[in-house]
């Protein structure tokens, strides 16, 4: 028991240093524990502990917790936003490369059916913790190529539950063709996320009601851990993943008012298991074969990042500019840490040599050693490679405007704001940061520019101090106020106008100095009561 209790002191200590260095040098915590795992196993001699069956169960529960809060995130309601970049581009990515990486794995390599579609599907994945990290960090998560690459790594997410599924069926029917497998996990997914979301959904709200009512944390907190594993041992009960359970929790919660509470309480628990999770894959890891195979291991990961790129690119090109194609197949290039759960399952159901199974896996980490240091820097490496002119440089002309109105964004409310300046004759400029709103902005001979307003160097070209005022006509209430604190903090007394159209909006932007709110819900009573008022009465 004593060293048991070392043991786990040990690695608090070491993977808290770890993760503080690496912190610093903008390296994902992963790392710091996968690095924490490989330092206890030869530190302390515990080759044999990395097999341990309770500490993969603790493990497990780490992927558990993780799919549930992915689970939050993929609420039906975002999803509708955002069908192209999830399931248009999600899919055809996914697919091309499972595809492509299959051929390869099982023509060039020589390697067998089953082997060839489990390296397939994993490095199919990307590392949605480091890239979306990254992407919500540098707020380039609300740039177009920021926004192709989320719903992608949403669409990778969701996917990884039928690919779980998949290898579960693979283990117990390995015998059968891969189309009957294909066929049994497809159905079998249907019938208990359906079961999950037609009864869990009144239980779930009906618990989380009564146990927020009781305004004790400690009840509510014990409902949403009791959601979470009951769903998990009820899917697995059904011949299926922890992690389907899980994730079908999360999406249930998602839909309710209480996601942004459960999201919040449940972080240190998802934290603290799946940083165990990593160091069961660092205690695994063998440094000999490491150095023996390092230049196969550095070309395999060159390789594959080459293919997703060049895949990646294409499959953008259909609707995006260059530009931004590149830049969202850079950032997931990389090969994602659920790879490490695809392939630890394919190991425990046998359907995997070990050997290979160990290589695959120094590969995905030297993957994701790699990608903190190049990502940062994906967005001027493109921006030079295609030699883009600077947007300030195209605005440079308007140093000489003033008393004019910059309007953020050319959607539906931008359009009909353009429309009644046009009736005063009143100066001004739309700015948007999708190329088609500018192009469209611009056949219907509007003065407009593409640029991201949230960004000081695209304010600074506007010379956004000398408008009269800014208009911020965009429905996203992230981005709407990404831009007013961009503003605020470039001009202090900008005279900034935003639309809102929710209380939750309004609340979300009551601690900027905004000049004026307009709530669309009031100005539309406001009218409607206008309208009433100039009727003719039918009675005297």
């Amino acid at each position: 028991m004593e060293n048991v209790l070392a043991y786990i002191i040990a690695t608090l200590g070491i993977s808290t240093v770890i993760n503080l260095i690496l912190k610093r040098l903008g390296v994902s915590q992963i790392i710091g524990y996968i690095f924490t795992g490989i330092i206890i196993v030869y530190g302390f001699d515990l080759r044999d502990a990395g097999h341990s069956h309770a500490l993969k169960m603790i493990a497990e529960f780490g992927i558990v917790f993780l799919m549930f809060t992915i689970g939050l995130e993929i609420s039906l309601s975002k999803m509708g936003t955002m069908k192209k970049e999830i399931f248009a581009n999600g899919t055809m990515q996914v697919g091309l490369t499972t595809l492509i990486i299959y051929l390869i794995g099982h023509y060039l390599f020589s390697l067998n059916s089953t082997s060839s579609i489990i390296m397939a599907l994993a490095f199919s994945l990307s590392s949605t913790a480091v890239v979306l990290s990254y992407l919500k960090s540098s707020k380039e998560i609300y740039t177009p190529y920021g926004q192709n690459a989320t719903g992608i790594l949403i669409f990778q997410d969701i996917a990884v539950i039928p690919i779980l599924i998949f290898l579960g069926f693979l283990t117990s029917e390995a015998n059968e063709s891969i189309y009957v497998i294909l066929g049994h996990t497809l159905m079998s997914a249907i019938v208990v996320v359906s079961l999950l979301f037609v009864v869990g959904k009144r239980f779930v709200t009906w618990l989380l009601r009564f146990s927020a009512s009781s305004e004790v944390d400690e009840l509510f907190m014990g409902s949403v851990l009791f959601i979470v594993t009951g769903a998990s041992l009820f899917a697995h009960s059904m011949g299926f993943t922890y992690s389907l359970g899980a994730f079908v929790a999360g999406m249930i919660i998602a839909e309710t008012k209480y996601h942004h509470k459960v999201e919040a309480d449940i972080a240190p628990f998802k934290d603290i298991l799946l940083g165990t999770f990593f160091i069961v894959v660092g205690m695994k890891i063998d440094l000999s074969l490491f150095v023996e195979n390092i230049g196969t291991i550095i070309g395999l990961f060159v390789l594959v990042l080459l293919l997703k790129t060049a895949l990646i690119f294409s499959l953008m090109r259909f609707t995006s500019s260059s530009s931004i194609s590149l830049k969202s197949a850079l950032s997931l290039s990389q090969v994602g840490e659920f790879s490490f759960v695809i392939f630890s399952v394919a190991l425990a159901g046998n359907v995997l040599d070990e050997k290979l199974a160990s290589l695959l896996v120094l590969i995905v980490i030297f993957s994701m050693i790699v990608t903190p240091f190049f990502i940062t820097k994906i967005s001027k490496f493109v921006d030079q490679l295609m030699h883009e002119k600077e947007i300030a440089a195209d605005m440079s002309h308007l140093s000489s405007r003033k008393n004019h109105v910059i309007i953020c964004g050319y959607g539906v409310v931008g359009k009909f704001v353009t429309e009644f300046l046009d009736e005063f004759d009143a100066p001004y400029i739309v700015v948007d940061n999708s190329s088609k709103e500018v192009q469209a902005a611009l056949e219907n001979g509007k003065e407009a520019y593409l640029g991201d307003t949230s960004k000081a160097s695209i304010l600074s070209a506007l010379h956004i101090e000398k408008a009269s005022s800014i208009i911020v006509t965009l429905d996203n209430v992230d981005k709407k106020r990404l831009i007013c604190e961009a503003i605020l903090k470039h001009s202090v007394d900008a005279n900034v106008i935003v639309k809102v159209v929710s209380d939750e909006e309004r609340n979300k932007l009551s601690d900027l100095n905004i000049t004026i709110i307009v709530d669309g819900n009031l100005e539309v009573a406001r009218v409607l009561v206008q309208r009433m008022l100039s009727c003719k009465l039918r009675y005297s």
